[in-house]
């Protein structure tokens, strides 16, 4: 039994969800999204609640349960609030900055890396050494901090590069005489 699929989805005030065969729509103030979910479950909207429930025993089945759950829990979120990843920039010359809809970083290439913003994705530059990256889709807000990230991992001895704000580096010691 999948724990997290046995929860329903509470609906928040100011937010709606429509159902067409697999397909459900959800819309509320900061947009709406919609998500077709697989013949393995079967999704019932009632009394303010969405509720996942699976077609049979199978394997497959209980994995989308929860799966199908969780975005369906994601998509309500996004629609009433945004998602939010906040990235650190730490090294000497490191730096941020947004022109247009393009992200310059400067991470000690011998060029600056020119990142383009994709649709659907706010990314901001509260200080040079500071970026954050907004959106009502929780997925697309992950994937584009985590390439953001990319381009200058943080490294193991000095702790340099692009890291999720709080993020614990495991210092190495560096080598002995």
């Amino acid at each position: 039994m999948s724990r997290i699929g046995k929860k329903p989805v509470d609906l928040p005030d100011g937010v709606t969800a429509s159902l067409s065969g697999q397909t459900i729509e959800v819309k509320g103030p900061k947009g709406s999204k919609s998500f077709t979910a697989t013949d393995d479950v079967t999704i019932t909207i009632a009394d303010g609640q969405i509720a996942v429930t699976p077609r049979g025993k199978s394997k497959r089945a209980r994995q989308q349960w929860g799966m199908t759950r969780t975005v369906i829990a994601n998509m309500v979120h996004g629609a009433r609030d945004v998602f939010r990843k906040e990235l650190e920039i730490r090294g000497v010359g490191y730096r941020a900055a947004i022109q247009g809809n393009v992200l310059k970083l400067n991470l000690g290439y011998s060029h600056d890396v020119d990142f383009a913003i994709p649709e659907g994705v706010s990314v901001t530059a509260p200080k040079q050494t500071e970026l954050v990256v907004e959106g009502t889709d929780k997925q697309l807000v992950g994937q584009v901090a985590a390439n953001i990230r990319d381009w200058r991992r943080p490294e193991p001895y000095k702790g340099k590069g692009i890291r999720y704000k709080g993020e614990y580096i495991f210092q190495k010691e560096g080598k002995k005489k």
